[in-house]
């Protein structure tokens, strides 16, 4: 039997939809790695022609964290219905976005790109330009050890 895209996938909100978003120093919950092999984050807002993030994805210890590392990612940008840019290879340091309205970066990192006994991961956003957008962030994991018809998440 063909297991379903559902059952191969955990999907969860790693930061609401709200207005301004992004104002700051904005992070995702923590997402565990135990189960996954890969976790996708989707960020997407909507109106906000000259604001700007840079983004890092951070290797967390624990789920408060104590201690959340930047790691090396891959992302693309998606702005329009079925225009995309080629997957970009990040290193720890992040990317910056490009200004504009109704964007989507699919940003991705494999567990093995994790600091060694580290168990989660989350993405880490500082406002670099300051135009407030209505967004959130996305997540899902996918790769699973086990498929489930209910996903299984570690939160402790």
């Amino acid at each position: 039997m063909t297991l379903s895209t559902l059952e191969q996938t955990h999907v969860g909100i790693g930061t609401a939809a709200v207005a301004d978003v992004f104002a700051g120093t904005t992070n995702s919950d923590v997402f565990s790695m135990e189960n996954y092999a890969m976790t996708t984050f989707y960020v997407h807002w909507g109106v906000g022609t000259t604001g700007t993030i840079t983004f890092t994805v951070e290797s967390c210890d624990d789920f408060t964290p104590t201690t959340a590392t930047a790691v090396a990612f891959q992302y693309k940008r998606v702005t329009s219905p079925d225009t995309q840019v080629a997957l970009v290879e990040a290193a720890a340091a992040g990317f910056t976005t490009t200004a504009g309205s109704n964007q989507i970066y699919v940003i991705e990192v494999a567990s093995q790109q994790l600091v060694s006994g580290d168990v989660g991961v989350r993405l880490h956003g500082v406002e670099s330009a300051n135009d407030p957008v209505l967004g959130g962030i996305l997540v899902v994991q996918s790769q699973p050890r086990f498929a489930h018809d209910v996903t299984v998440v570690s939160t402790s």
